[in-house]
């Protein structure tokens, strides 16, 4: 869901972050406050704690935890880094093929603290329409358009940007969310955000388009457009069962904008936080991750229950089983019924609705390697680049491409679908993907002899038929709203009966912003946090975490 931000003046001096909308908490500011995040009570200095998944919240959260003087024990069932996973090309080192999380909105403050912690370098990604793309073709129905900006389409373009950012304001506030966000005004953000939810919960993304004042002006070649293609990834229409809500916060925290890259491979965060050593409470100087597990996590997680002592078992693959005073699953929702024996006690009946109604979006990727950055040579005839970045209504979608700089091979990302799109390469082999994607693109480009390029093996995905994840990332559907405040909020455990209290919950499908890595960032915090607050901690009084001010500024709930 990134499509390129629609045509509203960011002249403003304090830019949009992931502020809220839902919880308007700044966790960017919570993580780097000179006082920590809290204390610990010294008798549970080096308390173990299960953490299941050793993706981005599941090390983010390790690592802030230990920081805190706990013990986390980290368990991994497929390989370090979840959806941030780096496919590196055989025989280089920095070359990768990014199957999962690729671009990173630089809004999303929280992810980009330990981005900047680790010193890792980034750069624009080559989205459609934009300076690092070069160039870009958007081909639709047969017809190919050569463009560097919108400008440089056919007016029928344009005119979709302006009714999708006229849609925005008129139907949602557009510019005041965003000031709200700008100025980080939690009264206003709410404010106005709470007049859009029992408005658009029940709605879909299409219903959106399709009634507002801005489109129905136009015609239906309008929103077909902007389903095929949306300006940025293509494929909106995949989203467009979606709840608008979800599309809301995507558009509104600039998710859709200004993205970047992770030079070398995005599983450079989760895997260096492994290995980084901060300053912790009760452990020596140079402790990590990495040190306090010996250099490797455990094995995968088969069943989570309650001992008769009141604290959790967890079982490994092995039958290994260890008793820990909490437990945070960072996992799929779904693989809490499906991989993980988690008793049912554990939960309440509301929580494993929400649970088992995540729904998960499928995605497919197909990436080669070639032997050079062959589409910036410039064809005699025409003037132009001999191949850009293309969005089209054919098989492949989204077709990307990266220049790994002098002396390096570059990578295509040849097909980028979703949903349908996705499933129709779900039973295919992986030459036979290569040779669809070829096939469609021949037809745009026709003298580019793409193959003779390819050097390696190729690497693709199917999110929905890995065991570990079963989709790419949720979608809620409209009326999903109730579940994911259950799902969110659930790091709230006060009220709780003693049965349920200690399992803690995080990761992109928890919170509000699915899909996007800052989701799965911000829900480990407040597991942190719920983690802490479990084991009797506290946090500063000049820098109160998440669930300080959770009552005043914790999302809105509707009437069950």
């Amino acid at each position: 869901m990134a499509p390129t931000a629609p045509l509203i003046p960011t002249d403003f001096a304090a830019p949009v972050t992931q502020f809220g909308p839902d919880f308007p908490f700044a966790f960017d500011d919570w993580i780097a406050h000179p006082a920590g995040l809290g204390t610990l009570p010294a008798q549970h200095h080096g308390a173990e704690v299960a953490v299941v998944g050793a993706g981005m919240a599941g090390m983010v959260a390790a690592y802030e935890l230990m920081k805190l003087g706990f013990k986390p024990v980290l368990y991994e069932a497929s390989r370090m880094g979840g959806r941030l996973r780096s496919q590196r090309f055989e025989g280089t080192r920095h070359v990768v093929a990014e199957l999962g999380g690729m671009r990173f909105p630089v809004s999303g403050t929280a992810f980009f603290h330990y981005v900047h912690l680790l010193g890792l370098e980034t750069r624009p990604f080559p989205n459609p329409l934009t300076p690092a793309a070069g160039s870009t073709v958007v081909d639709l129905e047969g017809v190919s358009h050569y463009a560097h900006t919108l400008a440089d389409l056919p007016p029928l373009f344009g005119e979709v940007a302006d009714a999708w950012a006229e849609a925005l304001q008129a139907d949602a506030r557009f510019h005041e969310l965003q000031d709200a966000i700008r100025t980080r005004d939690a009264v206003s953000l709410k404010r106005l955000w709470n007049t859009l939810i029992p408005l658009w919960d029940d709605r879909t993304f299409y219903d959106f388009v399709a009634s507002s004042k801005a489109f129905s002006k136009l015609s239906f070649r309008h929103r077909e457009v902007f389903g095929q293609v949306g300006f940025g990834t293509g494929g909106w229409d995949s989203d467009f069962p979606n709840s608008m809500l979800e599309i809301l916060r995507v558009v509104v925290t600039r998710c859709d904008d200004e993205q970047r890259l992770i030079v070398g491979g995005a599983d450079q965060v989760p895997c260096g936080l492994w290995r980084h050593a901060p300053s912790c409470v009760h452990w020596p100087a140079g402790t990590t991750l990495e040190g306090l597990h010996s250099g490797a996590t455990c094995a995968g997680v088969t069943a989570i229950a309650r001992a008769t002592d009141g604290q959790l078992e967890v079982t490994d693959t092995w039958g290994n089983t260890r008793r820990y005073g909490a437990v945070l699953t960072t996992c799929q929702s779904w693989l809490l019924t499906t991989q993980i024996a988690c008793e049912e006690s554990l939960f309440s009946q509301k929580m494993w609705m929400a649970l088992d109604r995540t729904r998960y979006m499928q995605s497919s990727k197909t990436f080669v390697m070639v032997d050079r950055p062959f589409w910036k040579d410039t064809d005699p005839a025409t003037g132009r680049h001999v191949m850009s970045m293309t969005l089209t209504d054919r098989l492949t979608r989204g077709t990307y491409l990266f220049d790994n700089g002098p002396g390096q091979p570059g990578v295509i990302c040849l097909s980028y679908a979703w949903m349908g799109d996705a499933l129709k390469m779900l039973p295919q082999p992986v030459e036979k993907r290569v040779k669809l994607a070829l096939d469609a693109l021949a037809n745009i480009y026709p003298g580019v002899d793409i193959a003779s390029h390819i050097i390696g093996d190729p690497v693709c995905v199917s999110w929905e038929s890995d065991p570990h994840f079963l989709g790419a990332f949720k979608g809620a559907l409209p009326g999903h709203y109730r579940y994911n405040h259950r799902m969110y909020g659930h790091f709230m455990q006060d009220a709780f009966p003693a049965q349920q209290k200690g399992l803690f919950i995080a990761g992109d499908d928890v919170s509000w912003t699915p899909a996007w890595v800052e989701g799965a960032v911000q829900t480990s915090l407040n597991a942190v946090w719920g983690i802490l607050h479990h084991f009797g901690g506290a946090t500063p009084r000049d820098n109160p975490g998440p669930g300080d001010v959770y009552a005043t500024l914790g999302p809105m709930a509707l009437p069950e």
